[in-house]
């Protein structure tokens, strides 16, 4: 009669020996579910490259050539930078007068828009319709059509010079003139001021009211309250449209391209950067020379931006890095 064995194989119920691998890690649900977002910003990605990438890559690529709109650009390595910066007064006279325009009008700019928000802030009834008609020229100051009307108000026998020769001050048209003729432009962006103004409000309307107590409490007037307690704790707002405005004044073009009437005038007071590259450009047809210019144009815009976030750090104050 057979008996059935009971004794353990070799090795059973020990635990020191080689152990089996473990099973690979499936991937979340998140990771599955991710697909959709790539397929939504497929189109974004590919607007992206084909309107961005490709034609700044195309522009860098002309920066180098002779180009002239009608046949094949003909390499020519760097002499158009070397034409632009050694050998172009005009080119020059172009950067002077954009840096005069950058200089005067963001600050005008800034500190009206400042100040529109302080007095709707303080407004009780009527801040819906004052903001809106605060912010109704930042809508319509970039048109064609308000910079002819603008150059129609500065020339001679418009409004502006016929009121200030009635007060006694006898200026002329300014758009003929050239010492007055880029401050017209200048004007006419800084009644655009409606855009940073809504910015400022908002920004305003973040601060607690606990702060101007607390600093009325130590005896600190409207003055005192405004600067050591409404300007820091504005600092990053005046910050965010201090960099949008440097970047949009560098690219000005509609205003100075109707007041002068797409020349310049008179004796390139209003050669704008951007209108300088228009006409080398489209008018001359130096396509090259134009990109060439416009990729300048970016180095320095990127230059200043980076040199207004390195000096943030010691004027701009956010709240979360209090006690740090």
């Amino acid at each position: 009669m057979s008996t059935v064995s009971t004794e353990a194989p070799p090795g059973a119920g020990r635990t020191d020996g080689p152990r089996r691998p473990h099973a690979p890690k499936r991937r979340g649900p998140r990771r599955d579910k991710q697909w959709p977002a790539y397929v939504f910003l497929t189109p974004w990605m590919l607007g992206a490259a084909v309107l961005t990438l490709v034609p700044m890559a195309v522009s860098l690529y002309l920066s180098f050539t002779d180009y002239n709109l009608f046949e094949a650009p003909s390499w020519v390595g760097l002499r158009n930078y070397r034409e632009m910066l050694t050998e172009d007064p005009r080119y020059w006279r172009s950067v002077g007068t954009t840096l005069l325009y950058v200089v005067v009008a963001v600050p005008l700019k800034l500190v009206l828009a400042l100040g529109a928000a302080l007095l709707l802030k303080s407004l009780g009834r009527g801040r819906s319709f004052y903001r809106s008609a605060f912010y109704a020229p930042s809508l319509l100051g970039a048109s064609m059509t308000v910079a002819l009307v603008w150059r129609a108000l500065f020339n001679d026998g418009g409004t502006v010079p016929d009121v200030l020769g009635a007060i006694g001050i006898d200026s002329g048209g300014w758009v003929g003139n050239p010492d007055l003729a880029v401050f017209a432009v200048v004007l006419l962006t800084v009644w655009q001021f409606g855009a940073p103004m809504v910015i400022f409000l908002a920004g305003l309307q973040q601060i607690s009211p606990d702060l101007y107590e607390a600093a009325a409490l130590d005896g600190a007037g409207r003055w005192r309250q405004f600067v050591s307690v409404t300007v820091p704790m504005l600092s990053p707002v005046v910050f965010f449209n201090l960099v949008l405005e440097m970047i949009q004044s560098f690219q000005v073009f509609t205003p100075a391209f109707a007041i002068s009437g797409g020349s310049g005038g008179p004796a390139d007071s209003t050669m704008f950067y951007t209108l300088y590259l228009y006409e080398r450009g489209f008018t001359a047809s130096h396509m090259g020379y134009a990109a060439a210019m416009a990729w300048l144009l970016l180095i320095a815009i990127g230059v200043v931006t980076l040199f207004l976030f390195r000096t943030s750090r010691s004027w701009v104050f956010y709240a979360d890095e209090e006690g740090r």
